[in-house]
């Protein structure tokens, strides 16, 4: 199955004498089985809300907890809710808030960026001066992509660069791994500088151009860009790229360069956690909430202390549903029941096969499904559905599979 559409916008800038110019819910609620549930606009609401209310005498809820919230998306009333403001870990439904934030802060037509810089002057084929590469955390990044940066030397007659060649990696902090996430995971070490998803550009960046017939004298160094380079190339990814495989196949790298690149959206060098938890703090407050009771660790899932809510989650959603730029890119990375990604093995011949749209999220002991889905009368709806305590995961799926056949069922 293919998660990555390549867009690659290569481009350089050319040589001619080489100095380069180169809600609230706060909607009436009553309480039924320990569960508060709106007064129903229609009788689908009361048809759902009766499902539901036949799903939490599952046994499975005597002895794990659970967090549920459904919002009518059409009517702008909420459908169901029970312990919708219990704060629990999220697990990969974490990606969900990670990627509303990266659409509404860096905007929906952001590029991830590489470029490649000189100082100096070039000379008879010599380049006098460096070669700098900024690296921008980009998982796409791939050993293609650093030959064609390394042919616009080439290209431009470059045959010998007597300085050396700098990695910028000042775009996020020196960091290798998330706040609170286990040594036995199975992490990817967060360097800016990537190439195929690991660190290593400006090695990589370096045989190219000795593949390219260019040779550098110099060293290869970690230096922030020098006042005063010449842009040369760039690669490009943009943001529809990195959502796919963050939200579709829940990669946790491709979450996590989201997170920095909101981070780095004001421009300060090496920022990191506190600079998008920062950004990620407004979001919230933007869809009505208060952010100080919640615990935003990492942009994957991975971290143990995140600490999210269902309320959270389908006010995000709504408020993305509300800016339908971010909904219009949102929606298509989701994971779509019995079809693709996460969710292409769950739900198929039912209601919700191909309705649901939905990001799913799994740690130990954790279970999380939120997103989109189709009400049998039509309406749009949003959702959450956070279990905890889990002995097996697969508990947690399953109820949450019957709670969306529960929703899109006639």
């Amino acid at each position: 199955m293919l998660y990555r559409t390549r867009s690659f916008c290569f481009s350089f800038v050319t040589v001619i004498s080489l100095a380069l110019a180169l809600p609230s819910a706060a909607a009436h609620q009553v309480q039924k089985h320990q569960t508060e549930v709106s007064a129903p606009t229609d009788s689908t609401h009361a048809l759902i809300a009766s499902r539901l209310d036949a799903l939490l005498t599952d046994t499975l809820l005597q002895r794990t907890q659970l967090g549920l919230m459904v919002y009518d998306l059409t009517s702008g009333r909420v459908v169901y809710t029970h312990n919708h403001r219990q704060t629990m870990r999220p697990a990969s439904n974490q990606k969900v808030v990670t990627a509303i934030a990266a659409l509404d802060v860096l905007g929906c037509d952001y590029k991830y960026t590489t470029g490649v810089y000189v100082t100096g002057s070039v000379e008879d084929g010599v380049l006098r001066g460096d070669i700098c590469v900024k690296a921008a955390f980009d998982p796409l990044l791939d050993t293609d992509d650093v030959r064609q940066l390394a042919r616009a030397f080439a290209q431009a007659g470059i045959k010998r660069v007597e300085g050396n060649l700098l990695c910028d990696k000042t775009m996020k902090d020196t960091d290798k791994y998330g706040l609170g996430w286990c040594w036995d995971d199975d992490n990817s070490v967060l360097d800016p500088a990537l190439v195929n998803g690991c660190p290593g550009l400006a090695v990589a960046l370096q045989k190219a151009l000795r593949s390219e017939g260019v040779v550098l004298e110099g060293k290869v160094k970690s230096a922030a860009l020098p006042a005063g380079a010449r842009l040369v190339a760039v690669c490009e990814h943009g943001i529809d790229q990195i959502l796919n495989p963050t939200m579709k196949r829940s990669d946790n790298l491709f979450a996590e360069t989201l997170f920095y690149h909101v981070a780095a959206k004001r421009g300060k060098a090496y920022a990191g956690r506190k600079e998008a938890v920062s950004h990620i703090e407004k979001l919230i407050r933007k869809a009505g909430l208060s952010p100080e009771r919640y615990r935003i660790a990492d942009g994957s899932g991975l971290s143990l202390y995140n600490y999210l809510s269902p309320e959270l989650l389908v006010s995000l959603l709504r408020y993305a549903y509300r800016h339908k730029s971010i909904y219009q890119h949102l929606l298509p990375s989701m994971p779509i029941a019995g079809v693709d990604g996460t969710l292409s093995k769950r739900m198929h011949d039912t209601s919700a096969a191909n309705n649901v749209k939905a990001k799913t999220g799994t740690v130990t002991g954790v279970s999380t499904l939120s997103g989109y889905a189709t009400a049998p009368n039509g309406h749009i709806l949003c959702f959450s559905i956070m279990n905890q305590g889990l002995g097996r995961s697969s508990e947690g799926r399953n109820f949450q599979d019957r709670v969306c056949v529960a929703l899109t069922r006639p």
